[in-house]
């Protein structure tokens, strides 16, 4: 499957982040669907069934955590990897992604743009 078919969900509250990430993303000639909060989030990963999902933990509406639990309950996308970006890190934090059904976890402040979409294309090499 060609880059430019590669559907990457973004969900992520702060805008600016979001839109430096979408604009990483696009330069690598990926898709980068985003949303706004978890509820929205969860929405369109139910309908466009994305091939790696990048998931804020604070968020309105629903926080990551409850989204990535409603994910992984999904027939239809538990299979889809996730990719916890969030400024929590705890342990606590890290582990309870991790026991949720998270493939991987970034901690937002030690890692560029351009390491994150690193991070999303080896899950497709996989």
């Amino acid at each position: 499957m060609a880059a430019d078919k590669r559907k990457i969900l973004l969900v992520e509250d702060e805008k600016m982040l979001s839109s430096m990430y979408a604009t990483k993303f696009a330069k690598e000639g990926y898709e980068l669907i985003q949303a706004y909060d978890g509820e929205e989030g969860l929405t369109k990963a139910k309908s466009i069934k994305p091939d790696v999902i990048l998931l804020d933990i604070i968020m309105p509406k629903l926080d990551g955590f409850v989204v990535l639990k409603a994910l992984k309950q999904d027939p239809e996308l538990k299979k889809i990897p996730v990719i916890l970006l969030t400024n929590l890190g705890q342990d606590e934090d890290i582990r309870k992604g991790k026991e949720l059904g998270a493939d991987d976890y970034f901690i937002k402040a030690n890692h560029t743009p351009a390491e994150v979409v690193d991070k999303a294309k080896a899950f497709f090499e996989k």
